[in-house]
């Protein structure tokens, strides 16, 4: 075991060292040939494929009938602010029995992760199963070109079943699997009211920009967070009876997260059922930030020409990220906010839901609870988005989220990292999953 545990470290501390920032466009194509050159390695066929913004790295080989697919990304997050990383971002480092390094966990050492589990297999049992790996460099900037990917590819992605890019275990140690990923889309709302500044003694006769703005954000949701606009929820998909066997089967962890959070309460007070069922199954809109005017030290006495502000709306099956918008403006409009503008700023991400009673998502919760020895947490989908939903819609196959994760990972963060003792099962966990897929045992 301690082999392979060198083994897995050596190889990520070569992938960590590449600074593959997609937001800044660094090291992408390095990235890629190296992902490339490592899946040569395990016995791979591997190619890059052009033409969907940075290479997307395709790989394929091994033995049967039975196809198993692969998703993760070589992208990463920027490391800023570098004054709060206690060692160098882009080289591995362990200490206190994790390893420390952007995409130490998002998403390197989760690809690695699979390489061993691989490996493993084919010592264990003298051969290599049939597995595709589908691997881009976009994920952390929102994937804009991969739905195009799989619609051009989806005969050769052609697999019975995805293993997503992450997971790993929760706040308390339990393993965790996840079926699906929340939608979401970007938009920005800007309004002018001055061609300019203007001293505040003004807004006793001009509007201010802010108290405009105000209103109308103001006019998306009530105070217990339910969104307020005409056919938001037209084509949410009504929760199945598993769906909503499997929320009520998630641990409460809703007061150890307030008190986590720091915050006085949830929106309409939301504990057990109804705080997952809210988190994981029903939609939402949140303000990322909110910009106009003076905001140094000290006072000045102006009157800004315009404030504009940023929202995401997290979205369900079956609500399209293309139509919110549209309903967004017509809300605005009804409401008299004609002056305030939409701008979408980045495409969007449909919502992902697998069948939770398909028997992949069955395999994947027993290989996780025979490698930890423990009940697992299964959550319809996360919080948050990805792009999953072209592989669910295009291939037809379930895609399942298990890992090597935990919630302190610090991902996105300074001081990113994985702990050893859960790469290390996790590992395990992905080696059983091929197993029972595979060889039926």
């Amino acid at each position: 075991m301690r082999s392979f545990l060198e083994e897995a470290r050596a190889l990520l501390a070569e992938l960590v060292a590449l600074p593959t920032v997609s937001a800044e466009g660094k090291a992408l194509e390095e990235g890629a040939a190296k992902v490339a050159e490592v899946l040569r390695d395990l016995g791979l066929e591997a190619e890059l494929h052009r033409g969907y913004g940075p290479p997307v790295v395709y790989a394929e080989g091994g033995e049967g009938e039975r196809v198993l697919l692969f998703y993760n990304h070589y992208d990463v997050q920027p490391p800023d602010p570098l004054e709060s990383w206690e060692s160098e971002p882009f080289r591995l480092e362990e200490r206190n029995g994790a390893w420390y390094g952007r995409g130490a966990h998002d998403d390197k050492g989760e690809l690695v992760a699979r390489i061993m589990a691989l490996r493993l297999f084919r010592e264990k049992h003298g051969f290599l199963p049939r597995v595709k790996f589908v691997v881009e460099g976009e994920e952390e900037v929102g994937s804009p070109h991969l739905a195009d990917y799989v619609r051009d590819k989806k005969d050769l992605l052609k697999s019975g079943a995805i293993v997503w890019e992450a997971g790993g275990v929760d706040a308390k140690g339990r393993p965790y699997l996840y079926a699906g990923l929340k939608g979401i889309v970007a938009l920005e709302l800007r309004v002018r009211t001055a061609a300019f500044d203007l001293h505040s003694s003004y807004g006793a006769v001009v509007e201010n920009p802010i108290y405009r703005l105000s209103r109308a954000i103001s006019s998306l949701r009530d105070e217990e967070g339910r969104v307020l606009i005409p056919g938001f929820y037209d084509r949410v998909r009504p929760l199945s009876p598993t769906e909503m066997e499997v929320l009520a089967e998630i641990p409460d962890e809703s007061e150890a997260l307030r008190e986590a959070f720091g915050v006085r309460d949830f929106l309409g007070g939301a504990r057990n059922l109804e705080f997952n069922q809210r988190l994981y199954a029903e939609p939402c809109v949140n303000i990322n930030g909110f910009h106009s005017g003076y905001g140094g030290p000290g006072s000045k006495t102006v009157l800004p020409a315009e404030a504009f502000a940023k929202l995401d709306f997290r979205l369900v099956p079956d609500q399209d990220p293309e139509e919110i918008p549209g309903l967004l403006k017509r809300h605005l409009e009804a409401q008299g906010f004609h002056d305030v503008e939409v701008v979408v700023l980045e495409k969007g991400e449909h919502p992902a839901r697998s069948d939770l009673t398909h028997p992949f998502v069955g395999l994947a919760r027993r290989a996780l609870e025979e490698a930890f020895g423990q009940k697992a947490v299964v959550y319809p989908n996360m919080a948050g988005s990805g792009p999953m939903h072209p592989f669910l819609h295009h291939l037809k196959a379930p895609a399942v989220g298990l890992g090597v994760g935990y919630p302190g990972s610090r991902v996105h963060s300074p001081n990113e990292h994985i702990r050893i003792q859960d790469f290390e099962r996790g590992t395990l966990a992905l080696l059983r999953l091929l197993e029972l897929y595979f060889l039926g045992r």
